[in-house]
């Protein structure tokens, strides 16, 4: 049963920050995931705690994490893989992580339609986060493509749910941040590929505003569906928000090295070196970024076309490393991210300002274009720009800083992004999603009694 696995557990998200105590249990299949949801719903009202799903805990905040409540980890959930190639889908039970998704998928010639910055994401979290990654503006994000799930509800119902069978509930499910239920399988589009490397373009841009007429051009007779570009936040000046775009397709097959085309979908990253256990505090602070930024940006070439690069290094660049939240020491990281509507583009220049004038130490501070979203009503991404920042959760001043910028984000007609929040005001972020009133009528119609709740819930009174 699934109550032999339980134990306590301090659990915070990637970030590191406000650890909360909860009872895990890991169940196997869906019935043991049911039955946990039943004890959870049979709990007095006054004692009730609530339960929430968890995948591999790469949600930067507190969304994976029910204080004096019950945490179901997922990594175990009833494992499956279906691949149809005639209809250009898999079925992945939820605890599926797209590490092994990508690894069981290029073989085949296949490829998830859209991937994070990280692989450690479940297809379960990839639908309660509606992911996106440096295809949106041309693929949209991860609920674009889910053709069928199975959500398991706090009554014990299984339901089959897909966007013409149950809609509401289906979308207010992706990206409803695990709120509606635990999802157990799901089926979704994968792309066709004929290589696991990538073709890429890199430019070396001297400002902001270079930066973004090269990801909004057309792109004419050489498509690059993956975009995204590094900026260094503490340049000032002339220099403001310059960086390296990185426009990219799948390599073709005649584009790799005659050696590699004997196997051309050969997939095998390297083993990640470890973060060191033990990391002074405000190792990553104003000079030492500063100098990692200025060593990186010279190191772009100013005009790079054709590079052909292994999949882990474009899109995962940072899973080479294990742990690498450590590297912010104890107090643990604040990762920021909004997105602003277009038209907004002179406000995304003036939070730009803000935090160069800050000398906010952030090596990781990535730019994309978005394109259309999902008829999800809590999904994050819209037609515009997105930009997402890691800073120091002991910086000096940083909390009325991120207030500051909160308030031009809204503004602006932007938000935040749930998975990625530690921090933020129910009230702001309540306004940033209008259609939030339409997502709870859902949400209590499938959990009308609020078992289903989470530290992030909580905090933002969803």
């Amino acid at each position: 049963m699934a109550d032999t696995a339980a134990r306590a557990a301090l659990l915070t998200g990637w970030g590191r920050t406000a650890p909360t105590a909860a009872t895990v249990r890991r169940p196997r299949t869906p019935e043991e995931a049911a039955e946990l949801l039943r004890a959870a719903a049979e709990q007095p009202p006054t004692r009730r705690r609530g339960a929430i799903a968890r995948g591999l805990g790469r949600s930067y905040g507190d969304a994976a994490q029910c204080a004096g409540g019950t945490v179901i980890d997922c990594a175990d959930l009833a494992p499956g893989f279906r691949l149809d190639p005639g209809r250009a889908e898999v079925t992945a039970s939820a605890g599926t992580g797209l590490a092994e998704l990508i690894g069981r998928l290029l073989p085949h010639g296949r490829f998830p339609p859209v991937v994070p910055g990280t692989r450690h994401v479940t297809v379960g979290g990839a639908i309660g986060a509606d992911i996106h990654g440096k295809n949106h503006r041309a693929a949209s994000s991860f609920g674009a493509h889910v053709r069928s799930l199975r959500l398991l509800t706090p009554d014990g119902e299984h339901r089959a749910l897909s966007p013409g069978s149950d809609p509401d509930l289906f979308w207010a499910t992706v990206g409803g941040m695990g709120l509606t239920g635990i999802v157990t399988e799901a089926t979704f589009a994968v792309d066709a590929v004929e290589t696991s490397a990538m073709r890429v373009d890199t430019d070396r841009v001297p400002d902001l505003d270079a930066a973004m007429a090269l990801m909004d051009a057309g792109d004419g007779e050489h498509p690059h569906p993956y975009a995204a570009c590094w900026i260094d936040l503490l340049a000032r000046g002339a220099a403001l928000g310059r960086g390296v775009v990185t426009r990219a397709r799948h390599a073709r097959v005649g584009e790799l090295a005659p050696a590699r085309r004997r196997n051309p979908l050969a997939y095998a990253p390297r083993p990640a070196a470890a973060a060191p256990p033990l990391v002074p505090p405000r190792l990553l602070n104003s000079s030492s970024v500063r100098a990692f930024n200025a060593a990186y940006y010279a190191r772009a070439p100013r005009r790079g076309r054709g590079a052909v690069r292994p999949l882990a290094s474009f899109f995962h660049p940072l899973d080479a490393v294990r742990d690498w939240n450590r590297l912010y020491g104890p107090h643990g990281l604040v990762q920021y991210q909004f997105a602003v509507p277009l038209g907004a583009e002179e406000e995304l220049r003036r939070i730009v300002a803000d935090l160069a004038a800050a000398r906010a130490p952030s090596f990781l501070a990535v730019l994309k274009r978005l394109g259309n979203g999902t008829p999800a009503p809590l999904s994050f991404p819209l037609p515009g720009w997105t930009l997402a920042l890691d800073l120091p959760g002991d910086l000096p001043g940083l909390a009325p800083l991120l207030l500051r910028l909160d308030e031009r984000v809204l503004a602006a007609g932007g938000r935040l992004y749930l998975a990625k929040d530690s921090r933020a005001r129910p009230d702001t972020m309540q306004a940033m999603y209008p259609r939030l009133e339409e997502w709870r009528a859902v949400r209590a119609r499938a959990d009308p009694d609020g078992v289903l709740t989470s530290d992030l819930a909580r905090r933002l009174e969803l």
